[in-house]
């Protein structure tokens, strides 16, 4: 990856021999394994090494779970907040973990969609409550620097699965929870 950097500094225009660029190509590499380090992370296995048997059967709600991610299109960040919700069905996930799942698949080349789509499947899967609810709301750096550069724009995606889909006042209920 740092040939691939030098060479882009290339591109540029830019020396990447001069005093501020040398370890630039080393920087971006070790940046770009941090930035993507959820394509080495199972959140599904997370959700399950951190099940509980419980009793509940009401909302479970984390709410403004901070997240950075990389736009899959432009190579630009886009970052905010998830909140994300289900019901119990005999199981709970430490509270941790839910914020870890959203930390998993925002650690990848996204979309915001996809992102919000892929948190909830996991814990509808490896969790298997009654439904589970996700909603991201996000800031993007390619809106923003660029293109339509829209600086006070954000995109709100969400996915409602199980009883939080069939029911529209579990819904409500969620979203109601989740408003600041």
């Amino acid at each position: 990856m740092e040939d691939l950097i030098r060479q882009m500094l290339v591109g540029l225009g830019e020396d990447p021999d001069r005093e501020g660029l040398v370890k630039t190509p080393s920087r971006v590499s070790r940046s770009w394994g941090e930035l993507t380090v959820g394509y080495s992370q199972d959140a599904g296995a997370m959700v399950r090494g951190a099940l509980f048997e419980a009793e509940s059967k009401e909302m479970v709600v984390v709410n403004n779970i901070d997240f950075y991610s990389t736009c899959e299109h432009h190579l630009l960040p886009f970052f905010g907040k998830a909140s994300v919700a289900y019901i119990p069905n005999g199981r709970i996930v430490g509270l941790s973990k839910m914020a870890r799942v959203v930390e998993a698949y925002a650690r990848r080349l996204q979309v915001q969609e996809r992102m919000t789509a892929q948190i909830a499947q996991c814990l509808m899967e490896n969790l298997e409550p009654m439904g589970v609810a996700v909603v991201l709301r996000a800031q993007h750096l390619c809106m923003m620097m660029r293109g339509v550069q829209k600086q006070n724009s954000y995109a709100v995606t969400s996915e409602m699965l199980g009883c939080f889909k069939k029911s529209p006042k579990t819904r409500g209920e969620f979203l109601n929870l989740i408003r600041d």
